[in-house]
Parts: C-alpha cells; structure tokens; sequence
C-alpha cells in the first residue's frame, strides 16, 4: 500500500502531529527491502517521472523547513510597538493624555509613528532586497527524473523522489537508502556527535528505535562525508525530523561580535539613562516641588536619552551593505557577519582557484622513471571514468585529455570511495581476465600501500633503498608546479566480488599524472590588495609543500618556512598559536588541521577568515569568524558559508571588504553621536534641574527635539566614508566607545551651560524669581526655547564633525542624503519659535540679538570639538 502524500497546507498547530508521521513513515519504510520501500512510495529505482513529480510538488508544497518566521504586516507593526522603548514612549503618551496635555501626547504619537513605520519600510524594503539576493545562490541535488540524472532544486524534492549522492553532498532531504558503498555521513548538525556515521541499504529491525538510530536512512541536515548511495526521499519540508526541530533552530542564531558589541552599547545606555532619570527626578521634584511636572520630565528625558534609531540605522545598514556587496560579486548570506567580514585581519585560502586559475590539465602520464607511459594514462582514465563519487577537476581533466572506449574492454566490479584520512580512492574492475583494484591519490598515501613498482613490463619489489629514488621523479614534478597523484594496481583473481579499503595493499606502484593549474595573472594584485587593506593572506592546503611553494613564489608571496600537517602533530595550545601567527602557508594539512589552526589564530585575537570551495573546508569554514565560499562550491561548504563570492577571485573579496568596513563605519558613526551627546546631556540636565527655579526644558520640548534629531539621524546610512577610514580592519571595541563618549559629550555640555549663562543674564531670564506670574512664564519660556535651539542645532552640526577624522566639509564632505536631513531640521529649529507651531510647544519668538550668539556658539562648539576629537584620536591611536 503506498504511503499518502501530505497535504500542501499544514496549520501551526498540526506541525508536531506532522514529524510524528513523518517518522512512522521512515520507521516503515527501513524494515522494507529497497525494492519494497520503492514501491510503498509509488516509485522505483529509475525514479519518477517529471509530470508525476509536479503533481506531487502540487500536493505537499516545496521541500523547504521552517526557517525565520515572516510575520504578516499587521503582526509585525505590533510586535514593533511592543519593543520597550516603543512602550515607553506610548505610556508618556497615555499619561499626557490623561493630563490633559493632548500637544504632548501627539508629539509622543508622531514619534512612535516615525519610529515604528519608518523600521517597518526600511527593512521590510531592504529585506525584499536581501531575499533577492539569496535567489542567485542555489543549492541543488541530483535526482533520477524520468530515468535520467537531474538537478533539482533542493525546493522541488518530492516524495519518491531517487537521489544520488556523494562525498559533498548535502542529505536533500529524509531519505530510505536504496543502494550505499562505503557510505558515511555527519549528523552533528541534529545529534551533536562529530564523529562519522556509517549507513546503508540493508532492512533494519526498528523494534525500540528512533529515526535517527535507523543505519538505513539519511536526514535532511546531515551531509556525506565519503562514498556513494542512492535513496528514495520519505518525507520533505516540515515532515522531516530536521522540520520538526526547525522552529526551534530557526529561533537560535549564533552572535557575532558585533551583535554583542550592540547590546553591550544598548545596555550601556540603559544604565546611563536610569541613573540620570532617577536623579532628574528626584532634583525637580525636591527643588521644585511638583512630583508629577518631575515625573514626566523624567520620562521625557529618559526617551531623549534612548537611541531607539539604533535598530533601524544597523539593520538598514546592514541590508545596504549586502545590496552593495552584490554588485562587487559577493553575496551575504548573513546580515550580521558583515562587520566580521570588515573587521577581518587574516584570511585563510586555499591556493586552488583564489591564486590559481582553477584550470587544471593533464600535462604529464610518466612511470617512475620520468618516461611517458600509456599505462599510467590508460589506468588513471579507467579510475576517473568508473569512479561515482565526487568527481573532481582532475578528474575531469583527466577524462578531457583523450577519449579511450573502456566499456568495450572492461566492465567495473566495485569501488572504494575517496576519503580524507586514505586521501586515494580504488575502482575494481574486470580487465583482461582479473579483477584489476586501480588506485589514485595522494602519492604519500598510495606509495604507503605499495610494495612493488613496474618499469615496462617488469615487475620489482619496492625495498627501502629504492623509495627516495623513486620518490625524486615525484618531487622534481612537484618543484615544477605540477600537482601529482600516484597510479598503482593490484590484481585479484575472478571470485572476489566485494571489495574494502583493506584492499588497498600490496599495491603495484605503476606511475605519476601530473596536473598544472597556472597561477592567476591577477592573484600578485589581488595579494597587494589585501596587504594594503591590512588582511594577512594564508594558505591551508592539503596539496604537498613543493607545489605550494613554487605557486607561492609566482604570484610574490613571500614564504619563509612551509609548516605541513606533520609537524603540527603534537603541539600543544600554546605552540600551535606561536606557530599559525608565524607560518603564512601550510601543507598537506587534513580538514581537522585547517580547523585547528583557525582556532589557533581566533586564540591569538585575530578576525579570521576562510575561503573554501571543497569538502575539507566546510569545518573550517563553521570556525571561523567569516565562512566565505563560492557559487560553484560543493553544497556543505556553500551551506557553512556567511558570504559567497560569484566569482572565485581574490580581487573580489577586497572589494567585498572594503564594503563591509564602509557599513561598519556608518553604525559606529550613529553610535558615536548618539555616545556622547546623551553623555553630554547628562551634565547639562543633572546640573540646569538644580540651578535653575524651574524646568530646564518643558517635557514636550525634549520629545520634540529628540524626535527632530532622530530625523537628522536618517541619511546616516547613505552616508560617505573617508577611504583612509578602510584602509585596515575595523574590529567592535565598546571601550573606545566609552572613551569618546567621556572625550566629547562634557564638551557640548560647555556650551549648554554658556547658553544657560546667556539666557539668565543677557535676556533677563534670572529675573524669574521676581517678575509677576505672566513674566514668569514669558521668561521661562525664553529660556525654554533658547536652550531647546541651541541644542538642536549644535548637536545636529555636531554629527558632521564627529562622522570624519578629517576637517568637515573642507577634507571630508558628508552624502546629499545627510546633508539633507540635517540643514532641514536645523532650519526648523530655527523657525520653529516664529511659526504656528510655536504655542503648542511652550516656544517663543527670540529677539534677534539671540542669533549672533548662536553663530558665535555654533562655531566655538564645532572648532572645539573638532580639536578634542584629533586629541583623542591621536592620543589612543583610534580612527
């Protein structure tokens, strides 16, 4: 009876009744022979039909997991509103309205419309953006449709679907073993445990058995580590076993630095904040007398004090940055490792493709004398044509240099699959009355499994004194360039059938291919480009030292000493460290090693990288601070990936870089102002409540001017970044943070208390005390509206001076989109207390004798702060 496809649509509620059947399925299907398990499904070993396959998609919906939950527009305007700065600002709202005071709560309404529609557009505009992005990288699986082998789309997979695998491959989705040879997959993404698994075909008693514990069954988010196999696909999407747990992983996201650093600066906010909040309000409501006026007051600075932009300006920053990226080729596949990508001072690669052309052709086919041999091709051609595994450029390299008709001659037996410990792999096949074993691989692995060598047609034993000499051949090869894999055989009589790695000996040693793969014209530039912009280049390699080195030395990298996987054996913590810090490249280094060092490198306070495309970087790549990879990769490195480049080229990651640093520095430059100018107000409001007979500000006056100054905020990631500004890595340091916020935010806090000054003695406002009730309030709001322009305006010319290093304007000139936003609010603190708008405020016109002092202040604040900051620049060496 065959099993009955799920419906398309499944409700919220019903998903843990679905992974529930979807494991009653597999249990079912492993205690059924293959053939039996095919036909549960409606399918068969050439799998199913193409039609069949959409009426199936049709039914169950796309093969895809429940990822980050997109909530619709209504949901996610409320859960927007329920941020606490967002409550916050709603409470100050209610309780003014309550109060009667209906100019406030609609200031406080407006300010909750800007910051909530605002972040909504913004990212729901560059989260279109992104996901478009993401479209251009694909992962697919070959799967039999209509017979023959096909990419699909992981997406498309249906039940009954027949997939082959191999080494690389990513499990694509549940699936019931039909075939397996030497098969082995990593489950550590579901169950944790590192190490290997071995699965195959065979029906299995599933008496007291979970799906996992099933050794004929594959899971969507394992992937192969070696061998081949086939499988019939049981369930997809959100019936699978990784479905069931994904609401649980897709709520998990690992953070970075930079997430980090945010919270720690929100946090440190947040603490300056209620420590000013308590003592505002304790001051007003001792000095003056009315706890309620204290109260709000206290709650309309606390909202001044927030950076509720923070949010939008990152994510905004962050969506542009992967926009920008796109069009230098590179890819983020997540947000927020753009600034670990910016703040990258190591770069680990392989040299295949990144320094070299990624071309590799067959140029030589020698015996171990150095003398063209039609055996070594004719045997290494068989290997590369039966193999079914992950077929390399070599081997394909190796297929394009001649075409031999082998069917005709020999017919493939078995195979043992490559792996990274053997680092070879072996085809057996019926050839001129044996079962011949060819083995090819590492020439270190394969000469391990030999005892005998042929020159001609004569057979030697392989004794000691002979291996240096025949290993000479190998190493000229190789200080050539040549990459080199050994050919040997051994011969078995007709009765064997089955065949395992321990085949692999007693090997005859017949002969060496050698590949050449040219280094990059452009990898010299590329290395250049990366010097200059403060990344150090390593290579990792799993190829042999000569070869590495001699590619080293053509594109100008400089190499002192070649560290191999061998002498890391055995290091401790300590060593290795001393060791990857001092070594720029590494041979013949298993995928474990790679990792290794990374780590070795994060324990020396690096920012590392990893570019890799294969198998044996995908580890790494997990590592390291940046996991980069390329579109052509095998699809467990694209999955481990954070970016992905479209195009495998050095020259291509510098630019990515410099876009990272460029977002980077357009969040720090938000943070920066935001730092110091509520560090500086702490002073002026902690100060103005106790000198002064009334308020310093009226609570509608310090949401107004909050909410115009988060308006001038808005160009800031459209904004220009000075080139020497990603000249070198920029890495989160929440210290210097502190330390321009202490530098700076006391000098705006001058100039408050100077326009405090003016105020009370040159307009008369400390005739307070005395003057009658009316000139009471006329007083007190030309104070009001004195201080709430000056304010305004220095804090909004401020931004300028604090967003570059260099002389504003002259040197460093901000992006129309800043300029914009600032010269408009700046014009409307301006205005303002002559327009209409003006009552409702507590604003009153300014004698015209106000504005030279406010020219002669603007100018003071910004020449002093400009000075303060090169001080602090050049005295802890920050830009």
């Amino acid at each position: 009876m065959a099993i009955a496809l799920p419906s398309r649509e499944r409700p919220a509620s019903a998903a843990a009744s679905a992974s529930a059947q979807g494991e009653r399925e597999m249990l079912s299907c492993a205690s059924l022979t293959p053939e039996a398990a095919l036909a549960k499904l409606s399918s068969s070993d050439k799998g199913i039909a193409a039609s069949e396959a959409d009426e199936r998609r049709a039914r169950c919906g796309d093969n895809s997991v429940e990822k980050e939950h997109k909530a619709g527009p209504l949901k996610d305007l409320l859960h927007r509103c329920s941020n606490p700065l967002v409550v916050q600002l709603l409470i100050i709202a209610a309780v003014s309205l309550a109060m009667g005071d209906q100019a406030s709560a609609a200031v406080v309404g407006l300010m909750v419309v800007l910051s909530v529609a605002l972040s909504y557009f913004q990212e729901r505009r560059s989260g279109k953006a992104v996901e478009r992005l993401m479209a251009m990288v694909k992962t697919t699986c070959t799967a039999l449709r209509d017979g023959k082998e096909t990419e699909v789309a992981l997406t498309a997979l249906v039940p009954g679907d027949v997939v082959v695998l191999a080494a690389g491959s990513i499990i694509p989705a549940d699936l019931r073993l039909i075939s397996a040879k030497d098969f082995f997959v990593s489950q550590a993404a579901l169950t944790g445990e590192s190490m290997p698994v071995e699965k195959n075909a065979a029906p299995c008693d599933t008496a007291g058995k979970t799906a996992l514990d099933l050794t004929n069954a594959a899971f969507l988010g394992s992937n192969v580590l070696s061998g081949t196999a086939r499988g019939v696909v049981v369930n997809t999407g959100t019936r699978t076993y990784f479905g069931s747990i994904s609401r649980k992983l897709a709520a998990q996201r690992t953070l970075t630095s930079f997430d980090r650093g945010i919270a720690d600066f929100t946090w440190l906010m947040v603490r300056f904040m209620v420590v000013m909040v308590a003592a505002v309000f304790l001051i007003v409501g001792a000095t003056k007398g009315n706890w309620i006026e204290a109260l709000l007051f206290g709650l309309a600075v606390a909202v001044g004090l927030t950076p509720e932009m923070l949010p939008m300006i990152v994510t905004v920053n962050l969506s542009k940055g992967a926009i920008a990226m796109s069009r230098k080729k590179v890819i983020v596949k997540r947000l927020n490792s753009i600034q670990n990508f910016g703040a990258m001072d190591i770069l680990c690669t392989d040299k295949t493709g990144t320094m070299t052309q990624d071309k590799i052709v067959l140029e030589r086919h020698v015996d171990v004398t150095n003398r063209e041999s039609a055996d070594v091709l004719r045997y290494a051609y068989m290997n590369s044509y039966y193999q079914t595994g992950l077929r390399n450029l070599i081997d394909k390299a190796i297929l394009a240099h001649s075409d031999l008709d082998v069917e005709r001659t020999c017919r493939k037996v078995d195979e043992i699959p490559f792996d990274f410990q053997r680092r070879r792999m072996s085809v057996i096949i019926d050839y001129e009355g044996d079962h011949v074993l060819i083995c090819k691989g590492a020439v270190e692995e394969v000469f391990n499994a030999c005892s005998r060598y042929q020159v001609d047609d004569e057979i030697y034993p392989l004794i000691d004194m002979l291996k240096h000499d025949l290993l000479d051949e190998y190493e000229d090869l190789s200080a050539d360039g040549y990459r080199v894999l050994a050919v040997a055989y051994r011969e078995f009589p007709r009765s064997k059938e089955v065949f395992s790695a321990g085949d692999e000996s007693d090997l005859v040693l017949l002969g060496y291919v050698a590949f050449f793969d040219p280094p990059k014209e452009s990898a010299s530039a590329a290395l250049e480009a990366l010097r200059k912009a403060g990344v150090a280049t390593k290579i990792l390699t799993g190829d042999n030292a000569l070869v590495t080195q001699k590619i080293c030395r053509e594109v100008g990298l400089p190499v002192d000493h070649i560290v191999t996987g061998n002498e890391l054996q055995g290091l401790s913590d300590a060593e290795l460290t001393a060791a990857a810090q001092k070594a720029n490249v590494f041979a013949r280094l298993s995928p474990a090693q790679k990792e290794d060092i990374i780590r070795a490198l994060q324990r020396g306070g690096h920012v590392v990288g990893f570019l890799g495309d294969g198998i044996n970087d995908a580890p790494a790549m997990k590592t390291a601070d940046v996991g980069i990879s390329v579109d052509t990769a095998v699809d467990v490195a694209k999955e481990a990936a954070d970016i992905i480049l479209l195009k495998k080229s050095l020259l291509v990651l510098d630019d990515g870089i410099m876009e990272g640093r460029k977002v980077f520095g357009n969040i720090i430059k938000y943070i920066r102002m935001g730092a110091s100018s509520n560090f500086g107000n702490m002073f002026s409001m902690v100060g103005s409540s106790y000198i002064l007979p009334f308020l310093p500000m009226a609570p509608i006056q310090v949401l107004v001017n909050n909410l115009l100054y988060d308006f001038s905020q808005i160009g800031i990631p459209l904004d220009r970044i000075d080139d020497e500004y990603t000249q070198k890595p920029r890495k989160w340091d929440i210290g210097l943070i502190k330390k321009f916020m202490i530098w700076i935010g006391p000098t705006s806090s001058v100039f408050d208390y100077t326009t405090f000054a003016i105020m009370l003695y040159f307009f008369g406002c400390i005739k307070w005390s005395s003057a009658a009730a009316s000139q009471k309030v006329y007083f007190e709001s030309l104070f009001h509206t004195g201080w709430f322009v000056e304010s305004l305006l220095t804090q909004t010319m401020i931004v300028h001076i604090i967003r570059t290093k260099k002389i504003p304007f002259l040197q460093s000139a901000a992006s129309p989109a800043l300029i914009l936003t600032t010269v408009a609010v700046m014009a409307a603190a301006c205005l303002l207390p002559y327009s209409p708008l003006a009552h409702p405020l507590g604003l009153v016109a300014l004698p015209w004798t106000f504005w030279p002092w406010m020219v002669v202040t603007i100018l003071a604040y910004s020449l002093l702060t400009h000075f303060v900051k090169m001080k602090y620049f050049a005295y802890f060496g920050a830009d």
